[in-house]
C-alpha cells in the first residue's frame, strides 16, 4: 500500500527551485506519507494530525547565516557589557550575564549555577556555533562529514537555548528591584534583547529540511550513490540473512525514512533509528511522578529570602506572586503566576492523562490529545522565569545590612520540576496515541 500524497499551502509564486518528493513519517502520530515537490515558502501538514511535516524557505541558507553571525556579535557584546547596575545608600552593584551563576555558587546552590550557565551562555553559544559551521561548512567545495553530527546536536539542543526566557526573568527582576533600589539598565541588556530575536529569526528562516538534503547531497558525491545504494542493500541482506525484521522507521533527528533494525543507525545523521522512542511510558512516568514529588518542596520552601535591616521575609513563588498584586502589578502578577504555578501543574496533570489514556488504550480526540502534547512541549521551559529572576536578585541585591537576597531550597527544587516535566514530556512518545486507534504495521524486506 502506497503512503498517501499530501497537499502543501504556499503563499508564494511557483518557480523552478522546488524540492524533491519525499516520503515523510509525522513525528507526532506515525503516519507515513509523501511529502510532495515544494516551491519556497510553501508549507506541507500531516494529513492525520495536521503536524508541520515541512517548511520550505526563500533563502534557506544565506539570511540564517547572516542572522546567526548577527546573532555571535549580539553574544559576545552581552556576554562582556553591563546588564544592570543598582545602587542605594552610597553603595553601588552592577551585574552581567556571569554575575548571577557566580552568586548562586558563592551561595552553595552550584547546582543552580550551573543550570543557569549552561541554559543562558553554553548552550546558546554552542547552538549559533554549530549551526554557522554547518552552513558555513556546505559551502566548502568538499565539506567535512562531522557537520552532520555537529547539525544533529544543534537540533537537539534547541528546547534548551532560553535567552528569551531569561530576558523575561531579568524584566521580573528588574520590575521587583523598582520599590528598593535605583535601577540603570546596562548595554548588555539591549544585546541580548536583539540577541533573542535574531535567534528567533535564525530559526524561523532556517529549513532544517534542506540543510540534511543538502548534506545527504554532498556525502552522495563524496562516496558515489551507487556504492551508497550497494551498501545500504548488502546491510539488508545480512539482517535478512540473520534472521532481523526489517522495518520502515523515520529518523527522529534528521526525517529520513529508511528500513532497518530497531537501534540500527540512520545513514543520513548517524543516531539510532527506534519504531518507538524505547520504554517511553516507564521513563515519562518515572520523571513525571518524580516531578509531582518535587512540585510539593518547590512551593513549599521558599525560593528566595529578603533580608533587610537584619529581619529575614522569605518569600515562595505564591508568595512572590502576592506581592505583585500588592503592589498593583496585576498584568505581571498574572504573568509570573501562570509561568511559575499554572504551567507546570497543568503540565503534570496533562501529561497524567496522556499516559492514563495511552496506556488504557482510548482511541477518541486523537487530534485534540496530540494538540495538547504539543502544548506541553511548547510551554514548560518558560517555567524557568523565576529561576532566572532568582538569580539577578541574589547577584545585585548585596548591601549588607540594609538589604540581601539570598536564593532558597524551594528554587532548587523548582527547577528540577521544569527540568523533569520537560524530560518528561520528550520521553514520552505520542505516536503510541495513535497506535492504539490502528495498529502500526512493520513492513518488512
Amino acid at each position: 500500500m502506497q503512503p498517501p500524497l499530501i497537499h502543501a499551502d504556499s503563499d508564494a509564486v511557483h518557480t523552478d527551485a522546488q524540492t524533491k518528493p519525499r516520503l515523510r513519517e509525522c513525528k507526532d502520530c506515525g503516519q507515513f506519507q509523501v511529502v510532495p515537490a515544494l516551491s519556497p515558502g510553501t508549507r506541507a501538514s500531516c494529513l492525520r494530525c495536521d503536524a508541520v511535516l515541512r517548511q520550505t524557505r526563500v533563502d534557506p541558507f544565506g539570511l540564517p547565516i547572516a542572522l546567526n553571525l548577527a546573532a555571535l556579535m549580539l553574544f559576545f557584546l552581552g556576554s562582556a557589557m553591563t546588564l544592570l547596575s543598582v545602587s542605594t545608600a552610597g553603595q553601588y552593584h552592577m551585574a552581567t550575564l556571569f554575575s548571577g551563576p557566580q552568586s548562586l555558587q558563592a551561595s552553595g546552590m552550584w547546582e543552580l549555577a550551573l543550570l543557569v550557565t549552561i541554559t543562558t551562555v553554553a548552550i546558546p553559544l554552542g547552538r549559533v556555533l554549530c549551526t554557522l559551521t554547518v552552513l558555513l561548512g556546505l559551502r566548502l567545495a568538499n565539506p567535512p562529514r562531522m557537520l552532520r553530527m555537529v547539525f544533529a546536536w544543534a537540533e537537539h539542543l534547541r528546547p534548551w537555548s532560553m535567552v528569551e526566557i531569561y530576558l523575561l526573568g531579568v524584566f521580573v527582576a528588574f520590575v521587583k528591584l523598582g520599590a528598593m533600589v535605583q535601577i540603570e539598565l546596562g548595554v548588555a541588556l539591549y544585546a541580548l534583547a536583539g540577541l533573542m530575536v535574531v535567534m528567533v529569526g535564525g530559526d524561523v528562516f532556517l529549513d532544517g529540511q534542506a540543510v540534511w538534503e543538502e548534506i545527504e547531497r554532498h556525502e552522495a558525491q563524496r562516496t558515489g550513490t551507487q556504492r551508497v545504494r550497494i551498501e545500504r542493500a548488502r546491510t539488508e541482506r545480512a539482517a535478512g540473512a540473520l534472521g532481523a525484521r526489517l522495518t520502515r522507521m523515520g529518523c527522529h533527528t534528521c526525517g529520513l525514512v529508511s528500513r532497518g533494525r530497531d537501534g540500527a543507525h540512520c545513514p543520513r545523521c548517524g543516531f539510532a533509528l527506534h519504531h518507538r522512542k524505547a520504554n517511553s511510558l516507564t521513563r515519562a512516568w518515572a520523571l513525571l511522578l518524580a516531578s509531582a514529588i518535587l512540585y510539593v518542596p518547590a512551593n513549599m520552601y521558599p525560593v528566595l529570602t529578603v533580608i533587610s535591616l537584619g529581619a529575614g521575609q522569605p518569600s515562595t513563588i505564591l508568595g512572590g506572586v502576592h506581592e505583585l498584586l500588592a503592589a498593583g502589578m496585576w498584568p505581571l502578577a498574572a504573568l509570573v503566576f501562570t509561568a511559575s504555578v499554572a504551567v507546570p501543574m497543568l503540565k503534570l496533570f496533562s501529561l497524567g492523562f496522556l499516559l492514563i489514556t495511552t496506556q488504557m488504550g482510548w482511541n477518541d480526540r486523537l487530534r485534540e490529545r496530540t494538540t495538547l502534547y504539543r502544548m506541553v512541549d511548547l510551554v514548560g521551559r518558560w517555567s524557568m522565569i523565576d529561576i532566572f529572576m532568582v538569580s539577578i536578585l541574589v547577584a545585585l541585591v548585596k548591601f549588607g545590612a540594609i538589604a540581601t537576597i539570598q536564593p532558597g531550597g524551594g528554587a532548587t527544587a523548582f527547577a528540577a520540576v521544569v527540568i523533569l516535566t520537560m524530560l518528561a514530556a520528550e520521553s514520552f512518545d505520542p505516536r503510541l496515541m495513535w497506535d492504539t486507534a490502528e495498529p502500526s504495521r512493520q513492513e518488512h524486506v
